[in-house]
């Protein structure tokens, strides 16, 4: 509110240009799937199906894990805040089952499968809310930067299309590669089934309102992938999921307006869009992309190298921020502009710094929002959970570059 107050004062911006981010789609859209996500917590649809996937493939430690971390994944396109899947839903859950079957650090036992599990979720909750744009705030921020930069629109189906192949991978190998370097103590967990069913027992049978909820996000992540064939766009698509609950009174418009991070993102996102969009029409963007694309060409490079350094540059300046949103808004834009500037594709370049917006959260105890949570139950020492971060960043980087250029040029992505 500050910095639009005096762009406005000063003459830097008139009001229409100020503003002009709140007619964008994509802040309404994380607004609109915040609201669907408060349907989805509320009716008790997400414990319902994490409790049902570990019920059944929980038998062993390792299963226990997959069926924890593909709960997650699953539930990331309806939940767009990663804080509040991992500490509303799915910390909870694993600390329960965990604690289940004998592993609580207040008794000294988080070796015994606690640790693994709480890293192994934790790290994979990076990959999943980089694999959506509905499931972390910050993503919408970084469709419109790009849009405003290289003149695409990435879609909700293009983003998760393109993640789909490469965050598959890291998901299925994350639990096995830790399973090697951070094992477990026990390999079996008999007691997280009969835990499970205990939960799913006293939930009972599935009530209407999560019916209802069940139908109304499938109607709105269906339209989100298939929507565009019919002409309709994203935020129809969510307006009509929640037009769906507010009318059957699963949720009420009341519960909407007490949803403040749906309205603080609303607001601050449509503010930084805006202002963000004009550090590039007045050339500053430009001018140290010039400056940097001078210093990369002086190495002589082509645009392949150069993305690859450029990447890793953007990658690991996030142990200097405690927020994605804010290493977003600082640096995707200039990062962005300095590969399209040395000859990268643009949608290539806009899709893989918007994933690794994501992805590098795994690297510290305060880098993305379900990191303090996790960190926090005390399952994981600090200097293990750096290495282990540290480690598994060079696999996510190998995996989405490796596997990902290949996979978004069968898609036609460049």
């Amino acid at each position: 509110m500050i910095g639009l107050g005096v762009s406005m004062t000063t003459g830097l911006l008139p009001f229409s240009a100020a503003f002009s981010a709140f007619s964008s789609e994509i802040p309404w859209l994380i607004a609109l799937a915040f609201f669907l996500a408060r349907g989805f917590i509320k009716t008790g649809l997400g414990n319902r199906i994490a409790y049902k996937i570990v019920s059944l493939f929980g038998k062993s430690t390792l299963g226990l894990t997959y069926s924890l971390v593909f709960s997650e994944a699953l539930l990331a396109p309806a939940i767009p805040s990663l804080a509040a899947r991992a500490g509303g839903i799915f910390l909870p859950l694993a600390k329960a089952l965990c604690v289940a079957c004998g592993s609580d650090p207040a008794n000294g036992t988080e070796k015994k499968m606690g640790a693994y599990v709480m890293t192994t979720v934790f790290q994979t909750s990076t990959i999943s809310s980089g694999m959506f744009i509905t499931a972390m705030a910050a993503n919408p921020l970084s469709v419109n930067l790009a849009a405003s930069i290289t003149g695409i629109t990435i879609s909700w189906a293009q983003w998760a299309i393109g993640a789909l192949v490469p965050g598959i991978i890291c998901l299925v190998a994350t639990p096995l590669i830790l399973y090697v370097l951070y094992p477990p103590e026990v390999k079996d967990s008999p007691d997280a089934p009969v835990k499970a069913q205990e939960e799913l027992a006293k939930l009972g049978p599935m009530s209407v309102d999560e019916k209802i909820m069940a139908a109304a996000l499938s109607l709105t992540v269906g339209l989100w992938i298939f929507g565009s064939k019919f002409g309709v766009g994203s935020v129809a698509a969510a307006l009509n999921g929640l037009a769906i609950l507010l009318v059957s009174g699963v949720i009420t418009w009341k519960e909407c307006l007490a949803e403040g991070p749906a309205w603080d993102t609303l607001v601050w996102f449509a503010a930084l869009i805006a202002m963000a969009g004009y550090l590039n029409t007045y050339g500053l963007i430009p001018a140290f992309s010039k400056g940097v694309v001078g210093v990369v060409s002086g190495l002589g490079l082509a645009w392949q190298p150069a993305f690859v350094i450029v990447t890793l540059v953007y990658f690991y300046s996030h142990y200097l921020f405690a927020s994605g949103a804010a290493h977003i808004g600082a640096m995707y834009s200039a990062f962005l502009s300095v590969l399209i500037a040395c000859g990268a594709p643009p949608l290539v370049s806009a899709l893989t710094l918007g994933i690794l917006s994501n992805v590098m959260g795994c690297t510290t105890h305060y880098g993305i929002g379900s990191a303090p949570p996790f960190f926090g139950a005390g399952y994981v020492p600090l200097a293990t959970w750096w290495k282990i971060g540290f480690g598994m960043s060079i696999f996510y980087i190998a995996t989405f570059l490796g596997v990902g250029f290949p996979w978004w040029k069968i898609l036609g992505y460049w």
